[in-house]
């Protein structure tokens, strides 16, 4: 696992929520802001999963088992879409509020990737 890109990617998924937060604390729904910046944070997430998948094939092994590892890499990279989606079909301030949800979620799948992998 590449520390730095799991570091960016929690940080990214933190700052995403805070927004998002800030936004529903407004009594704001998602804006296009926001979208654009849950595609950064997913993209990130993407980078991870490809990272994560060329290192299992390049023969190299997390601590508590590659199952369990890819597990936490496709509901990592599913989660902020996840919440995206699900703001689109809520557009009040918990639309913003359940994005902000996604991206601590996210946050916490990255350390629990990190550990799994034998951090």
């Amino acid at each position: 696992m590449l520390v730095a890109l799991t570091i960016a990617t929690a940080v990214a998924a933190l700052a995403l929520a805070a927004w998002c937060g800030f936004a529903a604390y407004r009594d704001q729904p998602t804006k296009d802001w926001h979208f654009i910046g849950m595609g950064v944070v997913t993209l990130l997430a993407l980078v991870q999963l490809i990272v994560g998948i060329v290192q299992l094939v390049r023969g190299e092994d997390p601590e508590q088992g590659a199952t369990l590892f890819v597990a936490y890499l496709l509901g990592s990279f599913a989660c902020v879409p996840a919440a995206g989606f699900m703001s689109l079909a809520e557009r009040t301030r918990w639309g913003s509020l359940t994005v902000a949800a996604g991206g601590v979620v996210l946050a916490v799948l990255q350390v629990r990737l990190y550990d799994i992998w034998g951090g």
